[in-house]
């Protein structure tokens, strides 16, 4: 073999094995789509014989998903939106104030960014009984904002670093307070990290199963996450067509958010703030 083949081979070889990876992640999304209007959908990928909407109307028309879909908006867009707010105020003093143990501080958020959920169920059941919180959205809402703190202070206190501090100053010359100056100057020009932090954390808790299934217990509280059981019978039998539509109906609000916040999202990795002259 020449060196001129082998040169080509090495080329070659990532685009191939990146494209057996693509296919790999590509099959399984292949047939959720292609099941999901197939009336006769087996586990196996295969053409459909006819193609139908039912398994959409049946999974749209059931109230008990209606009512899934609302509760896991409520529980994930709940949980972006006191995350956000928590979190630009927990990160202001980190990002602006030199403060003598804010190095171990910093430490302790990203060690805790890094710890498995699973890890804290035990003692946080224990910790939900004794509170009654048990069974209680509201407090499944409260332990995914504290879950998701951790994440939010990190990132927002990056971006906020890189919006200069001479702009407030500007701004409390003007009269403003510090509150004022976090929610006119400071967050707007946050806008790119602010987004990306709430959309990381929806997407979070909405396809969180774990949490939901052990601080749950009654089916009329679970979210959108835990009604993938219902399509699962005995001696695992599961009727794949409504299984993929309502796996299509699930992705839809993630993907969606995706792509209305791409621009905020890309701009918010390297965001590096920006001054008046």
């Amino acid at each position: 073999m020449s060196a001129k083949q082998r040169k080509w081979i090495f080329q070659l070889l990532p685009y191939t094995i990146l494209t057996v990876i693509g296919i790999c992640f590509l099959l399984p999304l292949l047939w959720v789509l292609v099941a999901s209007v197939d009336a006769n959908a087996l586990q196996s990928l295969k053409t459909p014989s006819h193609l139908t909407g039912n398994n959409y109307i049946d999974v749209l028309t059931n109230k008990d998903n209606q009512r899934a879909f609302l509760i896991g908006l409520l529980m994930s867009g709940s949980q972006a939106v006191l995350v956000v707010i928590l979190g630009l105020l927990a990160a202001y003093p980190l990002s602006r104030y030199q403060l003598r143990y804010k190095k171990p501080f910093m430490l302790t958020i990203l060690f805790m960014t890094s710890l498995p959920i699973t890890a804290v169920m035990v003692p946080v059941y224990q910790l939900f009984l004794t509170l009654k919180l048990y069974n209680n959205i509201f407090g499944v809402i409260l332990f995914f904002v504290a879950s998701a703190m951790p994440y939010g202070i990190w990132m927002l206190k990056n971006f906020m670093d890189s919006v200069p501090s001479e702009l407030e100053e500007a701004a409390w010359i003007d009269g403003a307070s510090v509150f004022v100056g976090i929610r006119k100057v400071v967050a707007p020009l946050m806008i790119p990290g602010i987004c990306t932090v709430a959309i990381f954390t929806f997407s979070g808790s909405w396809g969180n199963f774990f949490v939901p299934y052990i601080l749950l217990q009654s089916p009329e509280k679970f979210p959108a996450s835990l009604k993938i059981y219902q399509f699962f019978g005995q001696y695992g039998m599961a009727d794949y067509g409504k299984l993929a539509a309502f796996s299509v109906m699930y992705a839809i609000p993630s993907v969606v958010l995706y792509i209305l916040s791409q621009r905020f999202m890309s701009k918010g990795f390297s965001m590096q703030g920006g001054m008046k002259g």
